[in-house]
């Protein structure tokens, strides 16, 4: 009886032992598949509905794996590169695959700074529709089995197999990150050489892109949003002129986003959350999100409030005026009047975008990444 109660002690153990992520922090890194290996086979969703494995590529004489993702800088760099090196190659009997293999648990809102997607499977179809992708584009974000069968070291990290599916090369497409200044040259290589039947001269290459997103490594996610939970909230009244200095963003230097807003209007309350993490995805680049409260002086412990059950540590402002016409004329004459209002101005005061309603959270992404003072890439 006290050996099958202590067997049973053993298990609950460690059940609670894995589940809290004890186990989880020792997991072995994964090692990155060795030269001349076979290649492990795999199951995946493409972002077209269909399954994928390696029977898919039968009848393809090389095989090119290529590990990338949406949200790292470097793995977007290379983007165009790798829809190039697809058409090229199609007619010469080559099949290109991307497989993304990030979780997404373990990818944090501060790592989507050089980005306007994350890396979850719904992103993915977005992406591939934006960029026109003519390569299947596979999720392993899951389980990441695929991913840990291959060991990518970082995104983007490429596998070229020959007929018989044997590792010939395994490494970067090209060693100039910039878009414009590489064109794969070192992946092209290698293809030329197996579809030659000769080996390849420089089979492994080192890469240098974002690391792989285990799942397992979420402790920094999870540190970091509780750090992001007990910054301080402020609010701070706001004259005329210090509405119009806002707007002419003179001197701040960074992209600034700037709503107008209320706690008794519906649309704002509702698109609040969004701008939230629109903040922490760009806080860390030249970028500053600023809210301006339209309610009553009288109200701004409830706005206060408000803003602190968002977490939003950003900078906020309540108007402190009872004539809410002034505060319209100061943000744009152009503008009227209803809520919520949305302005985004470079450094320098152009203004990019206005609206009058609720923003588009991807288009929004979209337009301050693209942006000159932010940008993709490092």
């Amino acid at each position: 009886m006290k050996k099958s109660l202590h067997i049973c002690l053993v298990f609950l153990l460690m059940m609670i032992y894995t589940h809290t992520g004890i186990a989880q922090a020792t997991h072995p890194e994964p090692k990155t598949l060795e030269i001349g290996a076979k290649a492990p086979d795999f199951n995946l969703l493409g972002v077209d509905g269909k399954m994928y494995n390696l029977n898919s590529f039968n009848n393809s004489a090389v095989l090119v794996i290529i590990f990338s993702c949406n949200h790292c800088p470097t793995a977007q760099a290379y983007e165009d590169r790798i829809i190039s090196l697809t058409n090229d190659y199609k007619s010469k009997g080559v099949a290109v695959v991307v497989i993304s293999p990030n979780s997404i648990k373990a990818l944090n809102l501060a790592e989507l700074g050089y980005t306007d997607m994350g890396d979850s499977y719904e992103e993915m179809k977005l992406r591939a529709a934006d960029k026109g992708f003519p390569f299947p584009y596979l999720f392993d974000g899951e389980q990441q089995k695929t991913a840990l069968a291959y060991g990518p070291a970082a995104t983007p990290h490429c596998f070229v197999f020959d007929k018989n599916r044997i590792l010939c090369y395994c490494g970067r497409v090209d060693g100039a990150e910039k878009p414009g200044t590489g064109k794969g040259e070192d992946i092209r290589n290698a293809i030329n050489s197996v579809l030659a039947g000769t080996a390849v001269k420089v089979p492994v290459t080192k890469v240098f892109g974002c690391s792989v997103k285990w799942s397992w490594k979420d402790e920094y996610t999870a540190k970091l949003y509780q750090q992001w939970a007990e910054l301080p909230v402020t609010l701070e009244d706001i004259d005329v002129q210090g509405i119009k200095d806002l707007v002419k963003n003179p001197s701040s230097g960074k992209l600034r986003l700037i709503n107008i807003w209320a706690t008794w209007c519906g649309p704002c309350v509702t698109e609040f959350p969004d701008l939230v993490i629109i903040d922490r995805m760009y806080r860390g680049r030249p970028f500053e999100f600023i809210t301006i409260s339209a309610d009553k002086q009288a109200r701004k412990a409830d706005v206060l409030n408000f803003l602190k059950k968002q977490q939003a540590s950003n900078k906020n402002y309540i108007f402190n005026k009872e004539d809410v016409y002034q505060m319209i004329e100061a943000v744009d004459p152009e503008w009227q009047g209803a809520l919520p209002y949305t302005l985004v101005v470079e450094p320098g005061g152009k203004i990019i975008y206005k609206k009058q309603d609720m923003i588009n959270p991807a288009n929004m992404k979209k337009l301050i990444v693209e942006d000159k003072s932010i940008g993709r890439y490092y």
